[in-house]
């Protein structure tokens, strides 16, 4: 896994924008995707980020806009937020506090097992696998902090 960086305090970490870059592979087809693009976390009303993620989804060669938005809403404690769909429903706890962290979110009948790991003060990783009757997915951020003079 690598050196892991603690993070005491997500919301603040996250805040700011994110160069993202994911793979996608259907692991049950040999198919493989990728996307390119921004995210950017914005200060929600009432506490919390807002995260809108914007590009460009490459599938069998087809290059199409994809976006998705979450909420990042405080949690527990400060190592610790609640993330939502943008429609306010559950998604998934998210506790940085060590670093690392593994999350599941069932969907229907397949599940949806996430490992978040912090690399360092601008860089994180996201792996989804994604399992079940409907899908079998591997899908694999990283996420690099845009900064002024880059």
């Amino acid at each position: 896994m690598g050196e892991l960086w603690p993070v005491p305090d997500v919301l603040a970490y996250l805040a700011g924008h994110w160069r993202t870059a994911r793979s996608v592979r259907d692991l049950a087809g040999g198919l493989e995707g990728r996307f390119e693009g921004r995210t950017s976390f914005d200060a929600l009303d009432g506490g919390g980020l807002i995260g809108r993620e914007s590009g460009a989804f490459t599938w069998q060669g087809v290059t199409r806009p994809a976006e998705r938005t979450l909420r990042y809403e405080p949690g527990s404690g400060p190592g610790r937020v609640d993330v939502r769909f943008a429609d306010g429903r559950p998604f998934h706890g998210l506790d940085l506090s060590s670093g690392h962290h593994v999350a599941d979110h069932p969907c229907a009948a397949d599940l949806y097992r996430g490992e978040f790991t912090v690399r360092g003060p601008d860089r994180w990783r996201t792996v989804w696998r994604v399992g079940g009757p409907a899908k079998d997915l591997l899908l694999t951020t990283d996420y690099l902090r845009e900064t002024p003079d880059a």
